[in-house]
């Protein structure tokens, strides 16, 4: 594979995290499937593990949903590119806004998403995510989660 061709297909990886930011953000739960394939697998710490994009849907429903506004940033993002696989490691940072009864606090949580990558008809793909949380700081009724969901 040419240098041109890892750059460009490094450069779609960084896209794909940014867009899962932005649906996440936008709760545009029917655009999930952009980012991820519908067979993928991922485990998201104390809350386990899943398959399947409806159930990354349901899992983010659950959290994000019963919350104000979010804005996760995605950082120090390193792709390595294996021909039509390609594994990626990003920092996150996930902030959350309570809304009504909890209106007015914050619950953060910071982190890494390990994911692997296929190149599949409709581009890459995430096939497998591992998140994990260093820190959590704030109010977690924000997500109407006990502190012990989360770690």
């Amino acid at each position: 594979m040419s240098d041109l061709q890892t750059l460009l297909d490094e450069r779609a990886i960084v896209r794909g995290l940014a867009a899962f930011a932005r649906i996440v953000d936008g709760k545009r739960w029917d655009d999930l499937s952009q980012v991820f394939a519908d067979d993928l697998t991922f485990d998201y710490g104390a809350i386990g593990s899943f398959s399947g994009i409806q159930s990354l849907r349901d899992v983010l429903v659950r959290f994000l949903d019963r919350c104000g506004a979010t804005q996760h940033l995605i950082g120090s993002i390193v792709v390595d590119i294996e021909g039509d696989a390609a594994t990626s490691r990003a920092y996150v940072q996930a902030r959350h806004q309570g809304v009504g009864a909890v209106a007015g606090p914050v619950f953060d949580s910071n982190g890494e998403y390990v994911d692997r990558w296929e190149r599949r008809v409709e581009g890459w793909r995430i096939v497998r995510r591992d998140a994990s949380w260093a820190i959590h700081t704030g109010d977690p009724t924000v997500l109407d989660a006990s502190d012990s969901d989360l770690r």
